[in-house]
């Protein structure tokens, strides 16, 4: 009986050491979870706040940049009491089931991207670089070879995709030969370029071996390094995504040939002709005076502004002069203008924080890609946006109190939130057009519209009820804390593009040269612009709707003007 007992007890202290190797094991690996949390911030559920969480957020955004504000005075205590009373109307937050179910995928999500990459880190280099010699032949274009990729003279920038998940070989041949590029590179696993010159440096095969992120055993590049193939066969079989746009007659410059470094005559010149041999010239305009044709960008010398009346150009292709040779037609080619199209990070960290503040479906996208463009330097982001990141917005996976950034998006609103920073760019749009927009994102992504079913539903009136009084409390309390601001309306923007986006940028604290923003407002669309023919009359909005938004409207305006600002543009006021 005794020897059985000690038999027991040997058992009992074996499986009490395994119990706790096995607990600190678990404990070592939730603390590396963790530790890898601070590197990777996920993002789930909307953007902002939640719908009835309007007054009472989670954290501010940093950025960078000084200016002076206009208007720095303490608030008003119409101000206070507009705030005050919008507070009554927003029920208190709470965190329930959906925050717990939020916060479950949140980590199951961390540990499956830790799992991948430990596995994908365990294949040999060597092993990828010999896949893309056997997957070459699989696509369609020519396989020219892999390349250095050098991003301060990059070769292949005629267009730039991204692509974090689902980038193939096939995909990006084929974006390319639809803009009628002859070459197409990837790197990275995820970058694709464009554009018509083969990189003369080449590099050993098996240096590019990245794996495609949407294509096993397909390779995209390297690190600083290309695969590169010939697309020009596919031009045939490609549909054409852009056209040749018609920009207008303008007054040609007094020296076409000093104005334009590309330049064509011919007999016969017909439009298509002229942007064919500017496309490949990779110039985004192509400019017809007669028999004329002239490649080149919008400059100080011939900045597209201030177009002249189109019965002055009509007739005037292939005829020796058109009105004396004052005149040119002017149209885009499918080329990008790439002068402003170079980004990066901030050299060093920044020591001002600058918030670029909306209420959602506000604009505030492509007032970061405006930015962008403009100081060549990436904006940042308090939410993980993969289609964002997707579309070339890097600062999208930064961490966003890296400093290493312009600005930082933010949708928050809040006391604590607002005082972290030291300056602001609060961008406001008429609550009617932001409260679509954000509807359309919220059931149909960045680029597509609600379903009519959607629209007649309840959610849209519980929408409007919530949201409504967000877009208001968002604006006042930003006007209450905020310690420099600057206020842009999106309808300002748009109308005048240059002298706001100039008015930005002194903001942030930087100079660009004339020409970069000229690029800029020849890319002035981005790749998130909606397309507003299918919602040009569409009004959902019914009375009691409009009566509720009015209100807010009128104590917004008032708030403004309360703090020197200028008040809201008159068409936000009233329906």
């Amino acid at each position: 009986m005794a020897k059985a007992f000690f038999r027991l007890q040997k058992f009992l202290r074996r499986t009490q050491f395994l119990l706790f190797f096995l607990t600190a094991a678990y404990l070592m690996a939730g603390s590396l979870l963790l530790l890898q949390r601070t590197r990777l911030v996920v993002q789930q559920g909307p953007r902002g706040t939640l719908a009835g969480q309007a007054l009472l957020v989670p954290e501010a955004v940093p950025g960078a940049g000084l200016a002076e504000p206009r208007g720095a005075q303490s608030p008003s205590p119409r101000l206070q009491a507009g705030t005050a009373a919008l507070r009554e109307l927003v029920p208190t937050q709470r965190h329930g089931p959906h925050w717990l179910t939020a916060r479950n995928s949140e980590l199951r999500q961390l540990r499956r991207r830790w799992f991948h990459r430990f596995i994908s880190d365990q294949e040999p280099m060597q092993t990828a670089g010999l896949k893309a010699m056997k997957r070459t032949a699989e696509h369609k274009g020519t396989y020219m070879g892999c390349f250095s990729d050098d991003s301060r003279e990059r070769t292949l920038k005629g267009a730039v995709f991204y692509d974090l998940r689902k980038m193939t070989v096939s995909h990006c041949q084929e974006a390319c030969a639809e803009r009628a590029y002859t070459y197409a590179g990837l790197a990275y696993g995820a970058e694709c370029y464009c554009g018509n010159k083969l990189p003369v440096t080449a590099s050993r095969p098996e240096e590019c071996n990245s794996e495609c992120k949407g294509e096993k055993g397909s390779i995209c590049g390297g690190v600083n390094r290309l695969s590169v193939y010939r697309v020009e066969e596919l031009w045939a079989a490609a549909p054409r995504r852009r056209n040749v746009i018609y920009r207008g007659c303008f007054r040609a410059p007094e020296n076409l040939t000093d104005t334009f470094p590309a330049s064509l005559i011919q007999p016969n010149l017909t439009v298509e002709m002229c942007s064919e041999f500017c496309s490949k010239k990779e110039f985004p305009l192509a400019v017809i005076r007669g028999r004329e044709c002239y490649c080149g960008y919008p400059t100080g010398r011939f900045s597209l502004h201030g177009g002249a009346d189109r019965q002055l150009c009509s007739g005037m292709l292939n005829v020796s002069s058109a009105a004396g040779g004052k005149y040119c037609l002017v149209y885009q080619t499918p080329v990008q203008d790439t002068r402003c199209t170079d980004r990066k990070f901030l050299t060093t960290k920044s020591k001002v924080f600058v918030a670029l503040s909306s209420f959602p479906g506000a604009g505030n996208t492509w007032a970061r890609h405006l930015i962008e463009h403009a100081t060549g330097y990436y904006t940042g982001s308090y939410y993980f946006d993969g289609a964002l990141y997707n579309k070339g917005f890097k600062g999208e996976k930064d961490h966003w109190r890296s400093r290493r950034t312009i600005c930082v998006k933010t949708h928050e609103s809040g006391k604590t939130e607002i005082e972290m920073f030291d300056s602001a760019i609060l961008l406001i749009r008429n609550p009617y057009k932001s409260l679509m927009a954000e509807f359309n994102r919220k059931f149909a992504g960045h680029l597509g519209y609600a379903t009519d079913r959607n629209w007649k539903s309840k959610e849209w009136p519980d929408f409007v009820n919530s949201y409504a009084s967000w877009w208001a409390s968002h604006v006042l309390d930003w006007l209450k804390y905020g310690k420099r601001l600057l206020v842009i309306h999106y309808e300002d923007l748009k109308q005048s593009l240059i002298p706001k986006l100039k008015e930005m940028v002194e903001f942030l604290n930087m100079t660009v040269t004339e020409d970069r923003l000229l690029c800029v407002e020849n890319n002035r669309d981005g790749n998130f612009k909606r397309s507003g023919a299918k919602q040009k009359n569409f009004e959902p909005f019914t009375q009691e709707m409009k009566d509720l938004i009015n209100r807010y409207i009128l104590t917004v305006d008032e708030a403004l003007r309360g703090r020197n600002f200028t008040g809201l543009p008159r068409e936000y006021v009233p329906r």
